[in-house]
This record gives C-alpha cells, structure tokens and sequence, in this order.
C-alpha cells in the first residue's frame, strides 16, 4: 500500500500558520490570558514610562500571511535610527486610547488610511530599555496597499512571512549589548531577510505575536523578560 510522505515540521507549521483568518487570530487574542506588561530591564528603577502604541499590519499576499516592518530613517541622537520595528510612537493628547495611536502612526508614516486598518487586537504591553510603555496592537489590511514612507521618518517598508519567522532556526538570542553593561539583557535577532534584520523590541513583539496565535517557534518563552511588580 502506497503511504504518502510526511510532512516535514517547517511544512507543517506553515501550512498551519496560514490556515487562520482574521476571525480565529482576533478570538485568539481576545482569548489569550491578560497579563502586567513585560520589562526589559527588570528591577531596574526608572522614572513613570511614557506610554506608546505601535501598529502590527498583517495582509495576506499568495496564500501566506505577512507581517509589514518599516526601516526607520537614519538621523543623529536617535536611539532607534535605522532600526526595523512597526510604524508608532507616542500616545498623544487627543488619542482616543492606544489603537487610535497605533492608527495615527501609521496613517502618518506610511500613509495607511485608518479606515484601511481592521483592528484585531493586543498583546502585552513591553517596557522598553528607553523608558516607552509599548501597547502592540494588532489588525488586517487589505493587500495591495498605495503606501508611501513619510521620508523624515520612514526610509523603507517591507514585509517578512509569517510562517518564515515561525521557523526555530530562524531567530537567536544574544546579551547585548555585552555581559557587564549597565543595560545588559537578553535581546532576540532574527535572521536577516532580504537584507533587513528584525531585533531588539520588535523581534520581542513578533515572538509576542506567534506565541499568541500559537506558533511560538519553539513552543515556550525564549526570553523569558520578567513581568513588572
């Protein structure tokens, strides 16, 4: 009797990650458990941290889910310049909560109409090493999109499959920036792909994001960043 292959785990999982639709990824972060935000430097005093949000798009594009990343510009004194993250920044005044942050962000950096963005949900907020309380918010844009980078802030928009940041080989864990620095932590990076390296904060988030919709690439937290008390 003929008995057909198996499939290999890295077909498997993307056949699995590309299985959901935006109905089971927005039960799925309604569902996930609510938790105190991650810190990145734990028991590290610091003043109130100044509260942000950024926008997670996904599209789907040729049967594959895709999560869209922007470069940031270079600019002197910027401690996130040329940095891969997700279009955000600050909570204003006149935001409404952190989803109508996420959204002006990124109508105002990639020129994504809010009205384009479906909002599916949230992950746990992140404390960063530059004192931002992170809210990462989550949704689904249509694909093909007109975007633009606004260049003072934006030098390049890109996406990174699903499924390929899935992989366990994909990513690593490293102490940066060296053993013995006053802000020494454990920092993921990602493999580079098609020339852009996502790491530090927004490789957090993205590992925050698989975990989540339950495709964490080795089925726990790699780094295990302590939630605040």
């Amino acid at each position: 009797m003929f008995s057909p292959p198996l499939a290999s785990p890295s077909s498997a999982r993307r056949l699995t990650v590309n299985q959901l639709d935006c109905e089971l990824i927005a039960r799925r972060l309604c569902d996930r458990s609510p938790s105190t935000p991650a810190d990145e430097l734990a028991g590290h005093a610091a003043p109130a941290p100044h509260p942000a949000a950024v926008l997670l798009p996904l599209f789907q594009q040729d049967g594959r889910w895709r999560l869209l990343l922007i470069r940031r510009t270079e600019r002197p004194k910027d401690v996130h310049s040329g940095q891969v993250g997700f279009p955000g920044g600050r909570v204003e005044p006149g935001d409404a909560n952190a989803d109508a942050t996420a959204l002006r962000e990124a109508q105002e950096e990639i020129a994504l109409p809010a009205e384009r963005v479906r909002v599916l949900g949230r992950l746990r907020q992140l404390r960063t090493v530059s004192n931002f309380l992170v809210q990462p918010v989550v949704g689904f844009i249509p694909w093909p999109q007109p975007l633009r980078a606004e260049p003072g802030e934006v030098a390049h928009i890109f996406s990174i499959p699903l499924d390929w940041l899935a992989e366990p080989s994909r990513y690593r864990v490293e102490l940066w920036p060296r053993a013995n620095h006053p802000q020494a932590r454990r920092v993921v990076f990602f493999d580079p792909h098609d020339g852009q390296v996502l790491w530090g904060v927004s490789a957090r988030i993205t590992l925050d994001l698989l975990d989540a919709l339950g495709h964490l690439p080795i089925g726990r937290d790699p780094v295990p960043i302590h939630d605040r008390c």
